[in-house]
């Protein structure tokens, strides 16, 4: 009998080429080989995925899309893989839900919520990311995976890792919150603590990386890792009936997540698969006390001051952000602005976000609805035109941001008596 050759993979209707041609320097447009390389040897600029989209656009329809899987990999002829995807079967087609209760306290009739923070398996976006890097870092051999994090990516990284059976070895800053640790560890993940900020921790990951073959998801791995981030905007059209919002309003750390969300809308866009192919508003959201990005928006800057992080918000403590400068070309291109929000507002917005839509997010969550508020406040998202939030963490992993500021539970006897008596004490019904 024959050997039968046929992959898992193709019999469900996966590709057998890839769709990837180089990458390309961003600021030179030198041509580079697709290996795990992440910057210009000329100019230092930043390294981009480059495919053919004349070959894509015959192999790919919104019925093949369709056809396919809930997961990421339903676009995948648009993301950086030349086999089979070998990572994140599961990751990605989070829910997208119409908002109405949280539009009702901000002022908003057309308002929606695109909730990564119920992303399996370790719910952030950053699953999204880990899951294009690691498919990537297998294809290429590695047997060890790393990088540097704010606490999600760590999380993303160890469990995905833990699952393919790769090694996992994880830096951080030392004062991350200790759920993001714990949710680490317990993958078997070997975690080092820098003391300093997140900033120190990617310089020291730089240097290793140049010393050890490892694939660092957001250094060497870095071009392929990023495209990963697109799998949210091609879901957020889809889900929308194959049309672009309005108003797009996004959390920012290095600023990758919201360069990669335009990109997928202009790639569907150029492959004719959203209807009416308008490009929307991009808007940041930062933390106050770690906003680089967003200050030099409002002070009409293209280039951004570095900063030492001071918030709550730790998942967006990036002072030194790698796509701050694109982040804010991109801003101001589509017509956008970035805004940032206090500690206390960020709180506020956790709670809002919860209380409404019964969705419990991070800080970074909370980022974006106060600073979508702000945004409504101002009349740069108008009522009526659509806008979708994005929501990139879960709250179970970041709970002592807001111990201080929520209720405490009534404590009563086991007795009907006191019940009635608390209840008639809070002018309850």
């Amino acid at each position: 009998m024959p050997r039968i050759t046929l992959s898992i993979g193709r019999e469900r209707g996966f590709f057998d080429m890839s769709f990837v041609e180089k990458l390309s320097c961003k600021e030179c447009e030198r041509a580079y080989p697709k290996e795990a390389i992440h910057v210009c040897e000329d100019c230092f600029g930043p390294l981009e995925v480059c495919y053919d989209y004349g070959s894509i656009k015959s192999a790919l329809s919104r019925e093949t899309i369709t056809s396919r899987p809930p997961n990421i990999w339903r676009y995948k002829e648009l993301l950086p893989i030349d086999g089979e995807p070998q990572a994140g079967a599961d990751v990605g087609f989070t829910p997208l839900l119409k908002a109405e209760k949280l539009g009702h306290a901000l002022g908003h009739k057309n308002l929606y919520v695109k909730n990564d923070a119920v992303s399996f398996p370790t719910l952030p976006f950053k699953d999204r990311v880990v899951s294009v890097a690691l498919s990537k870092a297998l294809e290429f051999g590695y047997k060890t995976v790393s990088c540097a994090s704010t606490g999600n990516l760590a999380n993303a990284v160890a469990s995905i890792a833990a699952e393919r059976g790769l090694e996992a070895v994880i830096f951080i800053p030392h004062d991350l919150e200790k759920s993001k640790v714990i949710n680490t560890v317990v993958y078997g993940a070997k975690l080092v603590g820098i003391k300093g900020t997140y900033d120190d921790v990617n310089r020291l990951c730089s240097e290793i990386a140049g010393r050890r073959k490892w694939a660092f998801v957001n250094v060497n791995m870095r071009p392929y890792y990023s495209e990963g981030s697109k799998s949210l905007g091609f879901e957020i059209a889809e889900q929308m009936g194959w049309k672009i919002p309005h108003h797009i309003v996004v959390p920012m750390a290095s600023g990758s997540l919201l360069t990669k969300i335009w990109k997928a809308f202009d790639e569907l866009s150029e492959l004719g698969l959203v209807e009416g192919g308008s490009a929307p508003v991009m808007h940041g959201a930062q933390a106050t006390g770690c906003s680089p990005i967003s200050t030099a928006v409002k002070d009409g800057r293209d280039f951004f001051k570095p900063v030492i992080p001071d918030t709550v918000a730790k998942s967006l403590s990036i002072g030194n952000p790698a796509d701050g400068y694109y982040a804010i070309k991109v801003i101001g291109g589509s017509g956008g602005w970035s805004e940032d929000a206090s500690d206390e507002e960020i709180k506020q917005g956790i709670a809002l976000l919860a209380e409404t839509e019964g969705i419990y997010t991070e800080t970074a969550g909370g980022v974006t609805v106060a600073c979508a508020k702000k945004l409504i406040e101002q009349g740069r998202i108008p009522p009526d035109e659509s806008a979708v939030l994005c929501i990139t963490g879960n709250g179970l992993k970041t709970q002592d941001a807001i111990e201080n500021s929520v209720s405490t539970p009534y404590l009563i006897e086991p007795d009907i008596g006191e019940f009635e008596k608390m209840f008639a004490e809070n002018n309850q019904q």
